[in-house]
């Protein structure tokens, strides 16, 4: 799923006092004794780049929109066997329990859960998802190539680049006998694009326990880290009504279009600036011939908040407006969905996203902005938070552009090396 660039870059103002913010984000903050050295952890990095280019070729000449059931169970089956050659124990999920919208299909293909069990205690859990937005046979016209920095591929960007920076990050802390974390937990889904109807449970389940969350969305093309999305929801609006000839006899109908109107332009003040929360319509439907009293018509409105309790108030605003009818004979029904949940940023995000700053500045000579305000994107990192405290961020893949482009997508090939190294990093100093 892309994002958009917030356009506000707030300053970070951090506490003194870390106590109470959990020991795994609080040691980040320590000076660390290296059970690897960041100098043998760049080494690493540098010499997973050519390896991590193959990956991502093969992973590209998969076609895996998110409804194509072979493509996305051939990834699933690519990145399971990738995984498993890192050292992880790897199943291969089906999507057994779905959160039904109004555009989900039947069936939806399968997730990838990878775990890697160390001598540790720190509990760590990383996200990408393997479903592209493209349609079977559009790969022939934006196939992998390398164009100096630029390396382009269909769902190169959003999010293969993630898929195989998950599986070479895991494989350095291999090639560096590191295991003194206390588990790594890996979850890919072949549903993103579509609002994860069945990933959204097992994600949120697994994510509760956790420590550290990192989700490998791209990182936009100045390699920003986010810590709040948007939480992204949808209301359908549905009116029945009695057809009659329009001419002839109108009277005899019930004119669905008539009753639409009246419903859309009472739900008109449910937007509240205050908090953030938005509700626009923006499709709606009604009749198919000039001369007949339509007997049906919808509307479909998009809704974003920061809060959970946000989107739960407006539902419940919803039902109680559609009670107020225009004409009597009407049906009317309201059916509200939550497609994401928002992510908040918490304090201990806040410090591991300090962290990941001083990593970039200090270590790599690297600019890192930080985005704390959401924007009106929503990614898998946002269910990952939904139940957990623990510090999640997001935006921890390669920096590049055109994602969901059909001719332009694609990642900048020195930010490979830097991304590793920031992901073992960080991997390394949670589990001290």
């Amino acid at each position: 799923m892309t994002l958009q660039k917030a356009q506000i870059h707030q300053k970070l103002h951090f506490k003194n006092n870390y106590l109470g913010i959990g020991i795994v984000c609080a040691g980040l903050l320590s000076a660390p004794a290296y059970a690897a050295s960041p100098a043998k952890i760049k080494q690493a990095a540098e010499g997973a780049k050519h390896p991590y280019l193959n990956t991502l070729k093969d992973l590209v000449n998969i076609e895996s929109g998110s409804k194509d059931l072979a493509g996305v169970n051939q990834m699933a089956q690519l990145t399971a066997a990738r995984l498993k050659a890192a050292g992880a124990d790897v199943s291969i999920l089906p999507a057994n329990d779905m959160y039904r919208m109004d555009d989900t299909p039947e069936k939806v293909g399968p997730m990838v859960k990878a775990v890697l069990k160390g001598k540790g205690k720190s509990k760590i859990m990383l996200i990408a998802h393997m479903d592209t937005v493209y349609q079977k046979g559009q790969l022939k016209d934006q196939p992998f190539k390398i164009d100096g920095n630029k390396v382009y591929g269909l769902g190169i960007l959003d999010d293969k680049q993630g898929v195989a920076a998950i599986i070479h990050t895991l494989d350095l802390l291999k090639k560096l006998n590191y295991n003194d974390y206390g588990t790594i937990t890996v979850m890919m889904n072949s549903d993103e694009e579509i609002s994860s109807p069945g990933s959204r449970k097992l994600i949120t389940e697994t994510a509760q326990d956790q420590d550290i969350v990192l989700s490998f969305e791209n990182g936009g093309k100045d390699g920003s880290v986010r810590l709040a999305t948007s939480g992204i929801g949808a209301a359908y609006l549905d009116i029945k009504g009695r057809g009659s000839h329009a001419g002839v006899k109108p009277e005899a109908g019930v004119n669905a279009l008539t009753e639409l109107a009246h419903q859309i332009g009472q739900m008109q003040d449910l937007s509240n600036p205050q908090t953030g929360l938005k509700l626009n319509w923006t499709v709606a439907a009604a009749g198919k011939t000039r001369n007949v009293i339509p007997d049906t018509a919808s509307a479909q409105a998009d809704a974003r908040a920061l809060r959970v309790e946000d989107f739960d108030a407006v539902e419940k605003k919803l039902q109680e407006r559609i009670k107020n009818k225009k004409l009597a004979d009407s049906q009317v029904s309201v059916k509200f969905e939550v497609r994401r949940p928002p992510l908040a940023a918490n304090d201990a995000a806040i410090q591991l996203a300090q962290r990941a700053q001083s990593i970039y500045k200090n270590e790599l000579n690297l600019p890192m902005t930080v985005l704390t305000i959401a924007s009106g994107g929503g990614t898998d990192a946002a269910f990952a938070g939904l139940k957990s405290k623990a510090a999640v961020v997001e935006g921890m893949g390669l920096s590049g552009e055109g994602a969901h482009s059909t001719d332009a997508e694609f990642i900048l090939a020195d930010s490979i090396v830097p991304r590793l190294y920031l992901a073992a990093r960080l991997i390394i100093e949670a589990s001290q």
